[in-house]
């Protein structure tokens, strides 16, 4: 290792990858809990320019593990040298990408100081300006991917922002350098990198023209279809695999931000968890490869699909977005597993939507609600619960107290459900549909304490699951409050208390005032089966057994 006060002689070049170097001076330290050492150089000379290849002879050892290498002599020959041997009549461009040494993306870490990558642009996100208390700024991503298929995300800001946006074009091939890598936040990242790169108004960006262009090769983390519940409305894209079940026709869905007719196609597929799932495929991906998997969904087909979002529809649903990579029937060892699986068992299994896992509304959902079954002490007693990303659970309690002074409702649009205010002339703005409406409506959002035989939980519910809780609807309830006599609206939150239910909940870290708090949200309410129940504690208590 060399010590930090070298780093000037590597990035000038004066130290090379097989130039002789003589250590002057070092210090030998022990790996921890293992036989082996480290040496740190904290002293050297350069000897002679890179070597036209490694030298390579018996190494005899001398003292505590020290490898030493005999004297030899060698002709040593300049990078220059050698370059103009193998390659005199070569173009220059082409000369030049030559004496590069490229890293590849898996080996780059925030600790190195001098690198050069080749990539080529797989994703470019819009400008995107800002305001903060530090002033106003713009900025834009990019993913960037590999020979190998290693992806990396990298920021511009501001001047860097303007000088590349322009430059980076999707499909095109790049030598970058001169950026720095950090750790990546878990809560952003779009691809499976422990790090993400930030390009400034020094670093070095140059197409790669007249050389031989690489395909990347896609490579997928997947994720089993019956552990898709944690990923549901984060940010995170996830891939997955699976035997097309159904496909259905395409339609035309109009945005509603600029109404524009959108096409888009469900593909149904399943897994060996005997799971389904539910994908929707949008604009060129439901119209070019869904028509070639709606003509080949007689053959039971594999797809990997990378890069989809996991939304709370129906349960859970995923959908493509614009970077969705689909491949059919793959040449992988993860393909020719399925394709073998739903030969030999899965054509006659009988397959349960992922969805009915988290939706009592499903077809039987309410037996969901006694998987990963947890008390509220289990839950609160855990500070750390959720803090990588949200956790699920199942949990059996009754609401105890909910605050009748706390504004349990609020003005949605009809439209797309999100918050209106009133405008000043008349009726209601609705700033994402950007329209006035003569009329809006109620929807629940409020927090209430449930209690179980171990402790009492404050959880968020919303809307729906509310509605369930409370027993009407958010305007019913507003009516009620809005009488000159109380006693109703009072009496009817009173009837909801002490009511046992069923819960899927979702437990995650939410930041108040610079502290983590951890946030307990109700996505699904059933009542309790106390069949189920029963056999539930039957089947706990016939495990105690010895």
């Amino acid at each position: 290792m060399l010590q930090s006060s070298l780093a000037s002689e590597v990035i000038n070049g004066n130290i090379q990858n097989l130039g002789l170097i003589r250590v002057v001076d070092y210090t030998l330290n022990d790996i921890p809990n293992k036989n082996e050492k480290y040496l740190i150089v904290t002293k050297c000379e350069a000897v002679s320019p890179p070597l036209e290849a490694e030298v390579k002879v018996e190494v005899k050892t001398e003292g505590a593990g020290i490898l030493l290498k005999p004297k030899q002599e060698v002709v040593t020959k300049s990078a220059a040298q050698i370059i103009h041997e193998q390659n005199g009549n070569m173009a220059p461009s082409a000369r030049m990408s030559m004496t590069r040494r490229v890293h590849p993306l898996a080996s780059l870490n925030p600790y190195q100081g001098n690198w050069t990558i080749k990539v080529r642009l797989t994703s470019k996100g819009n400008m995107r300006h800002y305001k903060n208390a530090r002033g106003e700024g713009c900025v834009f991503n990019v993913e960037l991917t590999d020979e190998d298929g290693t992806q990396i995300q990298a920021t511009m800001f501001n001047e860097a922002a303007k000088k590349f946006f322009d430059m980076f074009e999707m499909g095109k091939v790049y030598y970058i350098s001169k950026g720095t890598l950090k750790v990546a936040n878990k809560q952003f990242k779009t691809v499976q990198n422990d790090y993400e790169m930030t390009l400034n108004e020094y670093s070095q960006v140059e197409e790669a023209v007249n050389e031989a262009a690489f395909i990347p090769e896609t490579k997928f983390n997947f994720v089993p279809i019956d552990q898709l519940g944690p990923y549901v409305n984060q940010k995170e894209l996830i891939d997955v695999i699976g035997v097309v079940q159904s496909v259905s026709p395409t339609m035309s869905i109009r945005r509603k931000i600029d109404n524009e007719s959108i096409p888009k196609r469900d593909i149904t597929i399943a897994d060996d968890t005997k799971k389904t799932v539910v994908i929707s495929l949008w604009n060129t991906l439901a119209t070019d490869l869904g028509q070639k998997l709606l003509d080949m969904a007689g053959e039971s087909p594999v797809v990997a699909i990378k890069s989809l979002r996991v939304s709370d529809f129906q349960g859970v649903s995923l959908s493509t977005v614009n970077k969705s990579i689909i491949e059919i029937n793959p040449n992988s060892p993860d393909s020719e597993k399925l394709k073998s699986w739903f030969q030999t068992e899965g054509k006659e299994t009988n397959m349960e939507s992922i969805g009915s896992n988290l939706s009592p509304s499903m077809k039987n959902g309410g037996r969901s609600m006694y998987t990963d079954r947890v008390t509220l002490d289990q839950i609160t007693s855990n500070s750390s619960l959720g803090e990588d990303k949200p956790v699920w659970y199942s949990v059996r309690a009754c609401m105890s107290m909910i605050r009748s002074d706390q504004a349990m409702y609020y003005q949605a649009c009809k439209t797309c459900l999100k918050k209106v205010t009133e405008d000043m002339g008349s009726g209601y703005w609705c700033q994402a549909c950007q329209k006035n409406e003569s009329d809006c409506s109620l929807r629940y959002i409020l927090s209430a304490k449930f209690t179980d035989t171990s402790s009492g939980a404050w959880f968020s519910i919303f809307s729906d699951e509310a509605e369930k809780l409370i027993g009407c609807s958010a305007s019913e309830l507003h009516n009620l409050k809005s009488q000159d006599d109380s006693n109703d609206f009072q009496t009817q939150l009173k009837k909801a208390t002490w009511v046992p239910y069923c819960f899927r909940v979702m437990v995650a870290q939410k930041e108040y005032n610079n502290e983590k708090r951890q946030r307990i949200t109700v996505k699904s309410i059933a009542p309790v089966d106390f069949a189920a129940e029963s056999k539930m504690l039957l089947e706990e208590l016939s495990s105690m057994k010895v």
